[in-house]
Protein backbone atom coordinates (compact mmCIF):
# COMPACT_ATOMS: atom_id res chain seq x y z
CA UNK A 1 0.00 0.00 0.00
CA UNK A 2 1.42 3.44 -1.25
CA UNK A 3 -0.66 5.69 0.28
CA UNK A 4 -3.09 4.84 2.94
CA UNK A 5 -6.44 5.96 2.82
CA UNK A 6 -8.46 8.02 5.47
CA UNK A 7 -9.91 10.88 6.92
CA UNK A 8 -6.35 11.60 8.44
CA UNK A 9 -5.51 13.27 5.39
CA UNK A 10 -7.37 15.66 5.19
CA UNK A 11 -6.94 16.34 9.00
CA UNK A 12 -3.16 16.63 8.39
CA UNK A 13 -3.79 18.31 5.11
CA UNK A 14 -5.85 21.45 6.56
CA UNK A 15 -3.68 21.64 9.41
CA UNK A 16 -0.29 22.33 6.64
CA UNK A 17 1.33 19.41 7.74
CA UNK A 18 0.77 16.66 4.55
CA UNK A 19 3.97 17.10 2.25
CA UNK A 20 2.79 16.41 -1.28
CA UNK A 21 4.64 12.99 -0.91
CA UNK A 22 2.47 11.91 2.00
CA UNK A 23 4.71 12.25 4.52
CA UNK A 24 3.43 14.00 7.83
CA UNK A 25 5.31 16.85 9.62
CA UNK A 26 5.64 17.16 13.03
CA UNK A 27 3.46 20.33 14.36
CA UNK A 28 5.45 23.61 14.82
CA UNK A 29 4.94 22.89 18.62
CA UNK A 30 6.35 20.03 18.39
CA UNK A 31 9.35 20.93 16.70
CA UNK A 32 10.14 24.04 18.57
CA UNK A 33 9.67 22.10 21.83
CA UNK A 34 12.11 19.54 21.07
CA UNK A 35 14.85 22.18 20.26
CA UNK A 36 13.95 23.60 23.45
CA UNK A 37 14.88 20.23 24.89
CA UNK A 38 17.92 19.72 22.88
CA UNK A 39 19.39 23.45 23.18
CA UNK A 40 18.27 23.88 26.97
CA UNK A 41 16.53 26.96 25.71
CA UNK A 42 13.57 29.11 27.25
CA UNK A 43 10.83 27.74 25.96
CA UNK A 44 8.60 30.98 25.26
CA UNK A 45 6.95 28.89 21.91
CA UNK A 46 4.27 26.57 23.46
CA UNK A 47 1.72 28.25 25.79
CA UNK A 48 1.94 26.64 29.18
CA UNK A 49 2.63 27.80 32.78
CA UNK A 50 5.65 27.36 33.93
CA UNK A 51 3.81 27.62 37.77
CA UNK A 52 1.21 25.35 39.57
CA UNK A 53 -2.43 27.17 40.15
CA UNK A 54 -4.32 27.69 42.88
CA UNK A 55 -3.72 25.41 46.03
CA UNK A 56 -7.36 25.38 46.52
CA UNK A 57 -7.99 23.38 43.37
CA UNK A 58 -5.09 21.39 43.01
CA UNK A 59 -6.18 20.27 46.55
CA UNK A 60 -9.61 19.61 45.85
CA UNK A 61 -8.00 17.09 43.22
CA UNK A 62 -6.09 15.58 46.01
CA UNK A 63 -9.31 15.11 48.30
CA UNK A 64 -11.21 13.59 45.08
CA UNK A 65 -8.83 11.08 44.28
CA UNK A 66 -8.82 10.23 48.08
CA UNK A 67 -12.20 10.53 47.89
CA UNK A 68 -12.86 7.70 45.07
CA UNK A 69 -13.77 9.88 42.40
CA UNK A 70 -11.39 7.75 39.99
CA UNK A 71 -14.52 6.07 38.07
CA UNK A 72 -16.50 7.15 34.74
CA UNK A 73 -18.28 10.49 35.60
CA UNK A 74 -21.60 11.14 33.84
CA UNK A 75 -21.35 11.53 30.27
CA UNK A 76 -22.68 14.89 30.72
CA UNK A 77 -19.97 15.53 33.52
CA UNK A 78 -20.90 15.51 36.78
CA UNK A 79 -23.37 18.34 38.39
CA UNK A 80 -21.17 19.76 40.73
CA UNK A 81 -19.34 21.10 37.99
CA UNK A 82 -22.19 21.79 35.51
CA UNK A 83 -23.91 23.63 38.27
CA UNK A 84 -20.44 25.75 38.71
CA UNK A 85 -20.68 26.40 35.06
CA UNK A 86 -24.07 27.80 34.57
CA UNK A 87 -22.97 29.94 38.43
CA UNK A 88 -19.92 31.24 36.44
CA UNK A 89 -21.92 32.34 33.48
CA UNK A 90 -24.54 34.24 35.30
CA UNK A 91 -22.54 35.49 38.20
CA UNK A 92 -20.09 37.02 35.11
CA UNK A 93 -21.84 37.73 32.50
CA UNK A 94 -25.29 37.70 32.52
CA UNK A 95 -26.33 34.59 31.22
CA UNK A 96 -28.37 32.04 32.98
CA UNK A 97 -28.21 28.27 31.71
CA UNK A 98 -29.48 25.18 32.64
CA UNK A 99 -27.30 22.81 34.09
CA UNK A 100 -29.08 19.74 33.31
CA UNK A 101 -29.64 20.58 29.36
CA UNK A 102 -27.69 24.04 28.20
CA UNK A 103 -24.23 22.27 30.04
CA UNK A 104 -22.13 19.48 28.67
CA UNK A 105 -18.30 18.99 30.03
CA UNK A 106 -15.44 18.09 27.50
CA UNK A 107 -11.83 16.95 27.37
CA UNK A 108 -10.48 20.44 27.14
CA UNK A 109 -11.88 22.70 24.82
CA UNK A 110 -10.09 20.99 21.88
CA UNK A 111 -12.33 18.36 22.08
CA UNK A 112 -15.41 20.44 22.64
CA UNK A 113 -14.75 22.36 19.34
CA UNK A 114 -13.90 19.15 17.24
CA UNK A 115 -17.46 17.88 18.56
CA UNK A 116 -18.86 21.08 17.64
CA UNK A 117 -17.57 20.59 14.30
CA UNK A 118 -18.42 17.10 13.38
CA UNK A 119 -21.96 17.35 14.81
CA UNK A 120 -22.57 21.07 12.66
CA UNK A 121 -21.01 20.54 9.45
CA UNK A 122 -23.41 18.26 7.04
CA UNK A 123 -21.96 18.75 3.44
CA UNK A 124 -18.42 19.53 1.89
CA UNK A 125 -20.29 23.06 0.12
CA UNK A 126 -20.31 23.76 4.05
CA UNK A 127 -18.15 26.61 5.19
CA UNK A 128 -16.31 27.76 7.96
CA UNK A 129 -15.25 31.34 8.72
CA UNK A 130 -12.33 31.52 11.20
CA UNK A 131 -10.29 34.49 12.05
CA UNK A 132 -6.64 34.37 11.10
CA UNK A 133 -4.10 34.00 12.28
CA UNK A 134 -6.03 30.91 14.15
CA UNK A 135 -5.35 28.25 16.58
CA UNK A 136 -3.98 25.19 14.15
CA UNK A 137 -6.90 22.61 15.23
CA UNK A 138 -9.57 25.22 13.84
CA UNK A 139 -8.41 23.88 9.97
CA UNK A 140 -7.44 20.68 10.95
CA UNK A 141 -11.34 20.08 12.29
CA UNK A 142 -13.15 21.56 9.42
CA UNK A 143 -10.75 19.29 6.87
CA UNK A 144 -11.57 16.52 9.14
CA UNK A 145 -14.91 17.46 8.74
CA UNK A 146 -14.93 18.09 4.75
CA UNK A 147 -15.97 21.72 4.77
CA UNK A 148 -14.26 24.49 3.90
CA UNK A 149 -12.14 26.79 6.17
CA UNK A 150 -12.93 30.51 5.03
CA UNK A 151 -10.01 32.50 6.86
CA UNK A 152 -10.62 36.29 7.35
CA UNK A 153 -7.04 37.87 7.73
CA UNK A 154 -6.22 40.11 11.17
CA UNK A 155 -4.29 42.99 10.10
CA UNK A 156 -1.10 43.77 12.06
CA UNK A 157 -0.67 45.62 14.72
CA UNK A 158 -4.13 45.63 16.51
CA UNK A 159 -5.20 42.76 14.46
CA UNK A 160 -9.14 43.78 13.89
CA UNK A 161 -10.86 42.36 10.86
CA UNK A 162 -11.55 44.33 7.84
CA UNK A 163 -15.58 44.30 8.39
CA UNK A 164 -16.05 44.59 4.73
CA UNK A 165 -13.66 41.61 4.52
CA UNK A 166 -15.76 39.91 7.12
CA UNK A 167 -18.99 40.61 5.56
CA UNK A 168 -17.52 39.10 2.44
CA UNK A 169 -16.42 35.82 3.70
CA UNK A 170 -19.87 35.23 5.59
CA UNK A 171 -22.60 34.09 2.88
CA UNK A 172 -25.93 31.25 2.69
CA UNK A 173 -22.81 29.00 2.68
CA UNK A 174 -21.49 29.71 6.10
CA UNK A 175 -22.50 27.10 8.50
CA UNK A 176 -20.18 28.12 11.35
CA UNK A 177 -18.17 31.34 12.75
CA UNK A 178 -15.86 30.32 14.95
CA UNK A 179 -14.49 33.54 17.15
CA UNK A 180 -11.60 33.36 19.40
CA UNK A 181 -11.49 36.05 21.58
CA UNK A 182 -9.01 36.66 23.76
CA UNK A 183 -7.55 35.76 20.36
CA UNK A 184 -4.57 32.86 20.01
CA UNK A 185 -1.92 33.44 18.68
CA UNK A 186 -2.33 37.25 18.22
CA UNK A 187 -3.57 38.61 22.55
CA UNK A 188 -6.36 40.77 20.23
CA UNK A 189 -9.49 41.45 22.27
CA UNK A 190 -12.11 42.19 19.40
CA UNK A 191 -13.63 45.52 19.57
CA UNK A 192 -17.62 45.99 20.08
CA UNK A 193 -18.33 46.94 16.31
CA UNK A 194 -16.41 43.74 15.25
CA UNK A 195 -19.12 41.46 18.19
CA UNK A 196 -21.73 43.29 16.62
CA UNK A 197 -20.85 42.58 12.76
CA UNK A 198 -20.50 39.03 13.62
CA UNK A 199 -23.98 38.47 15.45
CA UNK A 200 -25.78 40.61 12.86
CA UNK A 201 -23.64 38.77 9.84
CA UNK A 202 -24.64 34.81 11.71
CA UNK A 203 -28.87 36.28 11.66
CA UNK A 204 -28.82 37.28 8.03
CA UNK A 205 -26.84 33.91 7.15
CA UNK A 206 -28.98 31.45 9.90
CA UNK A 207 -25.23 30.54 11.06
CA UNK A 208 -24.26 29.27 14.16
CA UNK A 209 -21.72 31.09 16.40
CA UNK A 210 -18.82 28.84 18.00
CA UNK A 211 -17.22 30.91 20.32
CA UNK A 212 -13.54 29.81 22.20
CA UNK A 213 -13.41 31.90 25.63
CA UNK A 214 -10.72 29.82 27.46
CA UNK A 215 -8.98 33.16 27.85
CA UNK A 216 -11.72 34.81 29.12
CA UNK A 217 -10.60 35.64 32.17
CA UNK A 218 -6.37 36.69 30.89
CA UNK A 219 -8.04 40.11 29.52
CA UNK A 220 -6.37 43.22 30.47
CA UNK A 221 -8.47 46.04 31.15
CA UNK A 222 -12.19 46.07 30.55
CA UNK A 223 -14.28 42.63 30.86
CA UNK A 224 -14.67 40.38 28.69
CA UNK A 225 -18.09 40.63 26.69
CA UNK A 226 -19.21 37.00 25.29
CA UNK A 227 -20.91 36.99 22.37
CA UNK A 228 -23.97 35.10 23.71
CA UNK A 229 -25.05 38.34 25.51
CA UNK A 230 -25.59 40.42 22.42
CA UNK A 231 -28.82 40.65 21.69
CA UNK A 232 -29.96 38.10 18.54
CA UNK A 233 -26.95 35.82 19.73
CA UNK A 234 -28.00 33.56 22.31
CA UNK A 235 -30.25 31.12 20.26
CA UNK A 236 -27.90 30.70 17.69
CA UNK A 237 -23.99 31.27 19.93
CA UNK A 238 -22.52 28.33 21.59
CA UNK A 239 -19.71 29.16 24.31
CA UNK A 240 -16.62 27.01 24.70
CA UNK A 241 -14.11 27.62 27.82
CA UNK A 242 -12.36 25.40 29.72
CA UNK A 243 -9.98 25.54 32.95
CA UNK A 244 -6.93 24.84 31.69
CA UNK A 245 -5.45 28.59 31.11
CA UNK A 246 -7.44 30.23 34.18
CA UNK A 247 -5.96 27.74 37.08
CA UNK A 248 -2.59 27.00 35.47
CA UNK A 249 -3.91 23.34 34.72
CA UNK A 250 -3.34 23.09 31.05
CA UNK A 251 -2.50 18.93 31.57
CA UNK A 252 -6.03 18.19 33.18
CA UNK A 253 -7.82 18.70 30.11
CA UNK A 254 -11.49 19.76 31.41
CA UNK A 255 -13.17 21.96 29.56
CA UNK A 256 -17.20 22.71 28.78
CA UNK A 257 -19.29 23.85 26.00
CA UNK A 258 -22.99 25.62 26.82
CA UNK A 259 -25.77 27.21 24.87
CA UNK A 260 -29.15 26.41 24.00
CA UNK A 261 -30.63 23.14 24.42
CA UNK A 262 -30.97 21.70 20.61
CA UNK A 263 -27.31 22.62 20.10
CA UNK A 264 -25.59 21.11 22.96
CA UNK A 265 -27.50 18.07 22.43
CA UNK A 266 -26.40 17.86 18.64
CA UNK A 267 -22.83 18.21 20.03
CA UNK A 268 -23.11 15.78 22.79
CA UNK A 269 -24.52 13.24 20.16
CA UNK A 270 -20.87 13.15 18.92
CA UNK A 271 -18.65 14.06 22.16
CA UNK A 272 -20.01 10.68 23.54
CA UNK A 273 -18.24 8.72 21.27
CA UNK A 274 -14.98 11.01 20.90
CA UNK A 275 -13.39 10.78 24.74
CA UNK A 276 -17.01 9.67 25.98
CA UNK A 277 -15.70 11.25 29.91
CA UNK A 278 -12.73 12.15 31.33
CA UNK A 279 -10.83 13.94 34.28
CA UNK A 280 -13.24 12.45 36.81
CA UNK A 281 -10.97 13.50 39.85
CA UNK A 282 -10.27 17.01 38.33
CA UNK A 283 -13.93 17.88 37.53
CA UNK A 284 -14.79 19.03 41.48
CA UNK A 285 -11.10 20.58 41.51
CA UNK A 286 -12.58 22.43 38.65
CA UNK A 287 -15.43 23.43 40.30
CA UNK A 288 -14.12 24.12 43.49
CA UNK A 289 -12.13 27.03 40.77
CA UNK A 290 -14.92 28.09 39.33
CA UNK A 291 -16.11 29.24 42.83
CA UNK A 292 -13.18 31.09 44.35
CA UNK A 293 -13.80 34.76 44.72
CA UNK A 294 -13.39 37.74 42.18
CA UNK A 295 -10.07 38.50 43.60
CA UNK A 296 -8.94 35.64 42.03
CA UNK A 297 -10.03 36.08 38.56
CA UNK A 298 -9.09 40.08 38.73
CA UNK A 299 -5.55 38.52 40.35
CA UNK A 300 -4.66 36.27 37.68
CA UNK A 301 -5.71 39.08 34.67
CA UNK A 302 -3.71 41.91 36.86
CA UNK A 303 -0.42 39.19 37.00
CA UNK A 304 -0.17 38.29 33.37
CA UNK A 305 -0.48 42.00 32.45
CA UNK A 306 2.30 42.67 34.04
CA UNK A 307 4.28 39.62 32.83
CA UNK A 308 2.84 40.83 29.19
CA UNK A 309 4.84 44.44 29.80
CA UNK A 310 7.70 42.66 30.68
CA UNK A 311 8.22 40.50 27.76
CA UNK A 312 6.90 43.24 25.45
CA UNK A 313 9.75 45.36 26.90
CA UNK A 314 12.32 42.90 26.64
CA UNK A 315 11.56 42.46 22.98
CA UNK A 316 11.79 45.94 21.90
CA UNK A 317 14.85 46.20 23.54
CA UNK A 318 16.18 43.67 21.26
CA UNK A 319 14.76 45.44 18.19
CA UNK A 320 11.50 43.56 17.81
CA UNK A 321 8.30 45.56 16.55
CA UNK A 322 5.71 44.58 19.18
CA UNK A 323 1.97 44.66 19.66
CA UNK A 324 0.61 45.33 22.88
CA UNK A 325 -1.59 42.50 23.53
CA UNK A 326 -5.48 43.18 25.18
CA UNK A 327 -5.32 39.66 26.56
CA UNK A 328 -4.24 36.20 26.80
CA UNK A 329 -0.73 34.37 26.95
CA UNK A 330 0.68 35.61 23.77
CA UNK A 331 2.60 38.96 22.31
CA UNK A 332 2.96 38.89 18.84
CA UNK A 333 6.61 40.69 17.57
CA UNK A 334 7.55 41.63 14.23
CA UNK A 335 11.48 40.84 13.44
CA UNK A 336 11.55 42.76 10.15
CA UNK A 337 13.57 45.60 11.83
CA UNK A 338 15.92 43.28 12.65
CA UNK A 339 16.69 42.31 9.15
CA UNK A 340 14.44 38.81 9.47
CA UNK A 341 12.20 38.11 6.22
CA UNK A 342 11.45 34.21 6.94
CA UNK A 343 10.19 34.25 10.52
CA UNK A 344 10.43 30.12 10.14
CA UNK A 345 14.19 29.96 9.52
CA UNK A 346 14.83 32.95 12.33
CA UNK A 347 12.74 30.58 14.88
CA UNK A 348 14.22 27.22 13.94
CA UNK A 349 18.16 29.11 14.04
CA UNK A 350 16.86 31.44 17.42
CA UNK A 351 17.25 28.60 20.06
CA UNK A 352 21.33 28.19 18.92
CA UNK A 353 21.83 31.63 18.56
CA UNK A 354 19.87 33.09 21.54
CA UNK A 355 18.71 30.39 23.67
CA UNK A 356 15.01 31.30 23.06
CA UNK A 357 12.25 29.72 21.39
CA UNK A 358 9.39 31.10 19.88
CA UNK A 359 6.74 30.19 17.19
CA UNK A 360 6.03 31.92 13.82
CA UNK A 361 3.14 33.11 13.22
CA UNK A 362 2.56 31.50 9.87
CA UNK A 363 2.03 28.30 11.70
CA UNK A 364 -1.60 29.25 12.39
CA UNK A 365 -2.17 30.76 8.89
CA UNK A 366 -3.20 29.32 5.68
CA UNK A 367 -0.58 29.11 2.63
CA UNK A 368 -2.23 31.65 0.84
CA UNK A 369 -1.94 34.39 3.19
CA UNK A 370 1.39 33.70 5.01
CA UNK A 371 3.16 36.59 2.88
CA UNK A 372 1.10 38.91 5.19
CA UNK A 373 2.58 36.92 8.47
CA UNK A 374 6.28 36.43 7.04
CA UNK A 375 7.99 38.44 9.76
CA UNK A 376 6.25 37.63 12.73
CA UNK A 377 6.33 35.67 15.90
CA UNK A 378 4.25 34.66 18.85
CA UNK A 379 5.96 34.84 22.21
CA UNK A 380 4.14 33.02 25.20
CA UNK A 381 4.24 35.17 28.42
CA UNK A 382 3.15 32.50 30.96
CA UNK A 383 6.83 32.12 32.50
CA UNK A 384 7.70 33.55 35.88
CA UNK A 385 9.02 36.94 35.52
CA UNK A 386 12.52 35.69 36.46
CA UNK A 387 12.28 33.74 33.00
CA UNK A 388 11.03 36.72 31.05
CA UNK A 389 13.44 38.54 32.17
CA UNK A 390 16.48 36.43 31.59
CA UNK A 391 14.76 35.49 27.92
CA UNK A 392 14.94 39.66 27.48
CA UNK A 393 18.44 39.45 28.81
CA UNK A 394 19.06 36.71 25.75
CA UNK A 395 17.30 38.30 22.89
CA UNK A 396 18.96 41.53 23.09
CA UNK A 397 22.22 39.84 21.65
CA UNK A 398 20.05 40.36 18.80
CA UNK A 399 20.01 43.96 17.97
CA UNK A 400 22.39 44.75 15.22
Amino acid sequence: MTTLPGAWRRAAGGAGLLSSDGVVAPTIFAEMSALAASTGAINLGQGYPDEDGPAEVLEAARQAIADGANQYPPGRGIPRLREAVADHQRRFYGVHLDPEREVIITAGATEALAATVLALVDSPDDEVVVFEPYYDAYAALVALAGARLVPVPLEWPLFQPDLDRLESAVTDRTRLIIVNDPHNPTGAVFDAEVRERIVALAERHDAIVVTDEVYEHLRFGTPHVPIATLPGARERTLAISSAGKTFSVTGWKIGWLSGPEPLVTAVLAVKQFLTYVNGSPFQPAVAAGLRLPDAFFTGIADEMRRKRDLLGSGLRLAGFDVGVPSGSYFTVADAAPLGVTDAVAFCRALPERTGVVAIPLTAFVSPEHRGRYATMVRFAACKRPGVLRRAGAALAGLRP
